[in-house]
């Protein structure tokens, strides 16, 4: 972790976890504008094709990836002599060549279109710039060889894909500094939701963190804040031990879950750390809530926490969200779950000044 006590700029305010539903890159820019002035945060718009999904947003730039569009997936073929395409990533890593693992506009419609909007205006609202990668542990137990085994479980695969990640990070992290010298790059990790079930009994602690570390350290190196977004219940010290400067969590469904770390989670704010609250639920459940009740929820769980401590500092140290990306809901509630996040902050700001 990076940041120290008084280092976090933007107390309460809103951002997006990054997918949306739009088909319309502007639209979907114009929603985030609107509601995120003081975060904005690049849209990811998985309903423009294949290029946009999770993880083969971030492949260019990877060796032996296949695309298969006609069956709409990605792999590795790990099949026959990989030497070559291996040796010429790993001389791009070893000379920096940042560049080349670009994000290019056929993979991320929405970041280059929000970084155009942002070169002409105004900025001085701008408190962070946020982006995110898919995390390296989500994207090495979802994308397989050609067997279909996870291309985690292979070693050498596994290290391509987080030193990729780490520069796609830091590629990012670049791209955006002329918009804001303060930024932060979330690492997208769903699949920390199921870290410890039999379907992933061999995936080790000790290995998520590591690589969990490597990419935040990459972050780091560029002067950004590293987060992470887990939409479920996971192993909260997780994210923390992986040195990562904001934890991202789904308090509207999984609020409780945090409750048994209240411990780590209180060392991690007051050195600094910031929390999401992820408060805002995606699901039908929005047509019950209010900004009101939403805000209320937060209130009850930061006291909670808190313990016989002073709660301050989970609204000072705090960033409001949805519960997770709209990319998969209708365009409609995508629209209400943004506007709601924004009122939610608004409503907090107002209660804690």
């Amino acid at each position: 972790m990076t940041a120290g006590p008084a280092a976090f700029m933007a107390p309460l305010a809103a951002t997006a976890v990054g997918s949306y539903p739009h088909t319309d890159a502007r639209a979907a820019c114009d929603l985030v504008l609107e509601c995120f002035p003081e975060v904005p945060a690049w849209p990811q718009l998985p309903q423009l094709g294949l290029n946009e999904q999770m993880e083969i947003q971030f492949s260019e730039g990877l060796p032996c990836v296949v695309v298969d569009r006609e069956k709409g997936r990605l792999y590795f073929d790990t099949s026959g002599d990989t030497s070559a395409a291996l040796e010429k990533f790993y001389e791009r890593i070893l000379t920096d060549d940042v560049d080349a693992f670009a994000v290019s506009p056929d993979y991320s419609l929405g970041l280059h279109e929000i970084g155009q909007r942002l070169a002409g205006a105004d900025r001085s609202r701008i408190r962070y710039m946020k982006m995110q990668v898919t995390g390296p542990v989500s994207f090495g137990l979802t994308i397989v060889d050609e067997k279909k085994r996870a291309i985690y479980y292979n070693e050498m695969f596994r290290d391509v894909v987080v030193k990729a990640i780490a520069m796609k990070a830091r590629w990012q992290l670049r791209r955006f500094a002329a918009v804001c010298a303060r930024r932060i790059c979330f690492i997208d990790e769903p699949i920390l939701s199921a870290f410890g079930s039999s379907t992933y009994v061999s995936v080790h602690r000790a290995d998520v963190v590591a690589l969990l570390r490597e990419v935040a350290d990459a972050i780091h190196a560029e002067g950004g804040l590293a987060g992470i977004h887990c939409c479920g219940n996971t192993e909260w010290t997780i994210p923390i031990d992986a040195g990562v400067d904001i934890v991202n969590f789904d308090a509207y469904g999984y609020g409780d879950s945090i409750l048994l770390y209240a411990d780590r989670v209180r060392e991690f704010l007051r050195k600094g750390g910031v929390l999401a609250w992820g408060i805002v639920p995606t699901s039908e459940q929005i047509g019950g809530e209010t900004a009101g009740s939403l805000a209320d929820r937060i209130e009850d769980l930061a006291r909670r926490l808190a313990g016989d401590q002073d709660s301050g500092l989970f609204f000072r140290n705090a960033l409001v969200t949805a519960s997770c990306g709209t990319g998969s809901i209708p365009l409609e509630r995508a629209e209400k779950v943004t506007r709601l996040t924004k009122a939610v902050s608004d409503l907090l700001k107002e209660m804690h000044g």
